[in-house]
């Protein structure tokens, strides 16, 4: 049992055992950690959340302090995880509550600090409750939501958010009196392909051109574009691509959530479920898009540019990403957040949903107002991009 704030007791009428507050996952044994994870979505794993600790990404001074929810049953085997971090702002979580936090504090409140349980700065459905696999799933996940809602209550805090969830946690957290919010993004569906031109021939004529048009660009630029993985990538492909991530981030945020080391250990780490996409001009690398690979997904996460090639953005994060799917017999790519070019691209709409605890009624149900409304809207808009889908219409 690892040492950390107890919430639920010893003596608890609802479990004889102990849901403890853990400030580091190095306080959870790797073993233990992965085998609630599962090995699906490489997210979760020990690994990859202790190199965002590890490499100083994730720590208080960053506004993301571990405090990882833990259930150990009565025979102190750990049954159930949540990765639970106390926040102190709304940056890299990709589900946008900076609205709630203004109406909130302009109500004389302190929206901040909040807890999030989430993968830091990665929009990836994903469990949140994660649970041994000799375990009740469904007992386990009635003790960890219960969990949440006592954390909540103990900390003081104004909120609680569960981010990018898959269905039936998302409703299994409304049934607790979670409230429900979904967004939207873009993934592509591998429907059986065995090359680029299979999907390329379940396109609409026009949207087939586009795409050849595109891709022939990138071909004749004079860049040599390579897939690594593995050992194949060398300490100077993390170099590389850390100036790329950092360009990116400098343009679009001002800062890099992801420190230098970060990469190293992840190639060090989990090498064999990385994928990256780098492009060279005379064996000098000048763009790059990194990938992560689960066992029936690739996940698109970051993507940098030092030189100005057209379409290149569109070769390196989406459509090597799809050669890749394809030879790997991968059902989907999940290219991240946002981006409604990604349509034309066969990138179509699909459901994120996160759950949300509020503590204060009266502010609940002013949210709640609101995310009635926006699943309504939510609804109406991914109608309308799916209309826009460039695959050839059936009959």
């Amino acid at each position: 049992m690892p040492d950390g704030e107890n919430v639920v007791g010893e003596n608890s009428t609802e479990t004889r055992a102990a849901i403890s507050v853990v400030r580091s996952i190095h306080e959870i044994a790797p073993a233990d950690w992965d085998a609630c994870a599962g090995a699906a979505n490489p997210f979760l794993s020990h690994a990859f959340l202790s190199a965002l600790e590890d490499s100083g990404s994730v720590k208080a001074e960053t506004g993301w302090l571990p405090q990882h929810l833990v259930y150990a049953d009565d025979e102190d085997r750990i049954a159930g995880i949540v990765p639970l971090y106390l926040k102190g702002h709304s940056q890299g979580e990709y589900v946008f509550d900076w609205g709630w936090a203004d109406a909130y504090e302009r109500a004389g409140g302190d929206y901040y600090p909040k807890l999030l349980s989430a993968v830091p700065f990665t929009p990836v459905t994903g469990p949140r409750l994660l649970c041994h696999p000799e375990a009740d799933r469904e007992a386990v996940n009635s003790i960890l939501i219960g969990g949440l809602i006592e954390i909540t209550r103990r900390f003081e805090v104004s909120s609680l958010h569960v981010n990018f969830l898959p269905e039936a946690q998302w409703n299994a957290l409304g049934e607790a009196g979670f409230l429900k919010r979904i967004g939207l993004q873009f993934h592509w569906h591998n429907d059986g392909y065995q090359h680029f031109g299979d999907f390329l021939d379940a396109l609409s004529s026009r949207k087939r051109k586009a795409i050849r048009k595109e891709r022939k660009a990138s071909a004749e630029s004079g860049l040599t574009i390579r897939k690594l993985t593995g050992s194949a990538i060398e300490p100077r492909h993390w170099d590389a691509f850390y100036q790329f991530y950092t360009d990116t981030s400098d343009r679009k945020w001002g800062s890099a959530y992801l420190t230098r080391s970060f990469f190293d250990l992840l190639g060090a780490r989990m090498a064999d479920r990385v994928l990256l996409v780098i492009a060279e001009m005379d064996g000098t690398p000048v763009a790059g898009a990194l990938n992560l690979i689960g066992d029936d997904t690739l996940y698109g996460r970051n993507w940098g540019c030092i030189a100005d090639f057209k379409f290149l953005h569109f070769e390196l994060c989406y459509y090597q990403a799809i050669d890749f799917a394809i030879e790997r017999g991968l059902e989907w790519v999940e290219a991240g957040a946002q981006g409604q070019h990604k349509i034309q691209r066969g990138y179509l709409p699909r459901y994120t949903r996160s759950c949300h605890l509020i503590p204060s009624r009266s502010f609940s149900d002013a949210v709640g107002d609101f995310l009635r409304r926006e699943t309504e809207q939510m609804a109406y808009e991914k109608e309308a991009l799916e209309n826009q889908s460039p695959f050839r219409s059936e009959g």
